[in-house]
């Protein structure tokens, strides 16, 4: 719905309410007689306060058909919110255990990782010491009954599946299972039970001395996870890091600030926030941070939003590493939460947030502005494909301690720009990826060599694997032939490298090392990565820098 829209349509509501209004009082007269006086008083007897709350009263109160006040104000409230900014939202009851499960860290359920690849739910992963693993559901399994009712074959959507396989802690649910030499269906009762959401989907080590973390939201526990992996990395030689927040809408703020307080020296901005009132809070790193000596690259895109952008600019504005990628979302305003006694909330913009130079990085939103058509229109005009689509307001530039230029009024413009990259991408690539004949071969493999993927411990021991089968590729275009793509000689030898990747990482996913496995062999075509390592390589441990002082405002206010 366009800015025009949402204008418009709070213009009838209130129209409406209005004729409502005028036409109960004129109801008041017809067939007797109402003095103007009589009149007046009917209209001071209304509620005190706005037209909203005067116009519900009445038709609670009036209207001809009995209609619940509340479903009223499930219809008014979206409409008036829709008038202020984009991401002041209402969240009804029935929704906002979905939208809070990914920031609260946890949900209860069986502590699986599957996939519906061909209409039947395959167990890719079993959550190490969660309920499925305690009673003995393995990597694999197919899904064929749940609590007596089949699920396979039943085009049922992952959202379906999720609903039956999730409940409460303590609950318990049978589970019929069809596995690889066993005859028959296999029975097993699991009792759910509290399982962790990772923020941190990923760490893992591509040089000897590069590490990487992918992490795909700003979690209630994202600081500590983060704080873990840089350990845990540090230990296997780490001194230089990819922190990868593409994708990264956001989350936690507080977490966001923790996470660059891990790197910056103390003293340094982190971000300030301003209310309508001008009144500012700011937040300092203290020094105490466990990774100011880490060389650092952190990848952001057009997905990259809020939080990822306040850890993105911390790091930027204070020359503390290199931005590579794209240029992120463009979210730079600060949510309330009230919860009602309901169940539904109201998530209200407060504050607005400026990175430390001074830079506000909210994209427009006034009604000229198809804000939700925003990442549609960089596509359209060359944006995701080169830099010098994109055009800054002289305006809205700032310059960091170290004297380089930087922008505001639209997301995070990274230090290095990296374009959307096709090149390689053939339209037998697309036939194979497009109608999952790849990631269903990555299964069907993932089968007949289960015992070694359980067996494997590290990345290498994949690698050897791999390695030792000299003819995985060609047996998965003899499978794709089958499911009637033939072969092309040419779109396989330019696709090649793309294709080996993605078969070795899906493979490396369905092994208990996942995603871990996944990003070590996916990234040698992630040219975004590997831009990274090059600049890392040619780094030394950072040192320390001068951190950005109290900003000076220079942008106008939007």
């Amino acid at each position: 719905m366009t800015g025009k829209d949402r204008r418009s349509g709070l213009i009838v509501l209130l129209s409406v309410s209005a004729i409502f209004l005028i036409g109960w009082l004129v109801g008041l007269s017809y067939g007797r007689r109402v003095t103007n006086e009589q009149i007046v008083r009917a209209v001071e007897a209304l509620p005190r306060g706005n037209k909203v709350s005067q116009v519900l009263s009445l038709i609670e109160h009036d209207y001809v058909d009995s209609i619940s006040p509340d479903s009223l104000s499930e219809l008014m409230i979206p409409a008036m919110l829709h008038e202020l900014d984009p991401h002041s939202v209402y969240i009804p009851a029935r929704e906002f255990q979905r939208t809070e499960e990914p920031l609260q860290g946890e949900f209860d359920g069986i502590g699986i990782v599957f996939n519906m690849a061909t209409d039947t739910v395959i167990v890719l992963n079993v959550i190490p010491s969660g309920p499925s693993q305690k009673a003995g559901i393995q990597s694999g399994d197919r899904i064929i009954r749940v609590d007596g009712k089949d699920i396979a074959g039943q085009k049922l959507s992952t959202t379906d599946v999720m609903k039956r396989l999730r409940g409460r802690r303590g609950t318990k649910v049978l589970l019929s299972l069809e596995r690889q030499n066993i005859d028959g269906l296999v029975d097993v009762e699991v009792t759910r039970d509290a399982i962790p959401l990772n923020s941190v989907e990923a760490s893992v080590m591509f040089t000897d001395d590069i590490g990487f973390v992918k992490l795909s939201q700003f979690s209630r526990n994202s600081h500590a996870e983060v704080s873990s992996a840089i350990d845990s990395l540090r230990r296997h030689g780490m001194t230089k890091l990819i922190l990868d927040l593409r994708g990264n809408s956001g989350g936690f703020l507080d977490q966001a600030i923790l996470i660059a307080n891990e790197f910056l020296p103390k003293g340094s901005l982190i971000v300030y926030t301003e209310d309508r009132a001008r009144r500012r809070v700011t937040q300092y790193s203290d020094g105490r941070g466990n990774a100011t000596d880490i060389a650092l690259a952190v990848l952001i895109d057009e997905g990259s939003a809020s939080s990822s952008e306040i850890l993105a600019g911390a790091v930027q504005d204070n020359d503390r590493g290199t931005i590579i990628g794209r240029r992120s979302f463009g979210k730079g305003l600060v949510q309330s939460q009230v919860q009602f006694n309901d169940g539904s909330a109201l998530r209200l913009t407060v504050a607005r947030y400026y990175t430390p130079t001074g830079r506000s990085i909210q994209k427009p939103y006034s009604p000229d502005e198809d804000y939700d058509m925003d990442i549609v229109n960089r596509f359209n005009h060359n944006e995701f494909f080169s830099a010098d689509s994109i055009r800054f307001a002289d305006s809205l530039r700032f310059t960091t301690p170290k004297g380089r230029t930087v922008y505001g009024g639209g997301g995070i413009m990274p230090d290095i720009f990296m374009p959307l990259d096709t090149t390689d991408v053939t339209k037998y690539y697309l036939e194979v990826s497009g109608r999952n004949i790849l990631y269903r071969y990555t299964i069907e493999y993932a089968d007949r060599h289960r015992e070694q993927l359980r067996n494997a411990k590290s990345v290498s021991d994949l690698e050897r694997m791999f390695a030792g089968d000299g003819t995985m590729f060609d047996r998965f275009v003899q499978f794709a032939s089958r499911q009637g793509v033939k072969p092309d000689a040419a779109g396989i030898a330019r696709s090649r490298h793309i294709m080996e990747a993605q078969l070795k990482a899906y493979i490396g996913r369905n092994s208990d090392l996942e995603s871990g496995a996944f990003y070590y062999f996916i990234h040698p075509i992630d040219k975004t990565v590997m831009r990274a390592i090059e600049v890392l390589e040619k780094e030394p441990s950072a040192a320390p820098v001068q951190p950005a002082g109290q900003p000076q405002r220079k942008e106008a206010r939007r």
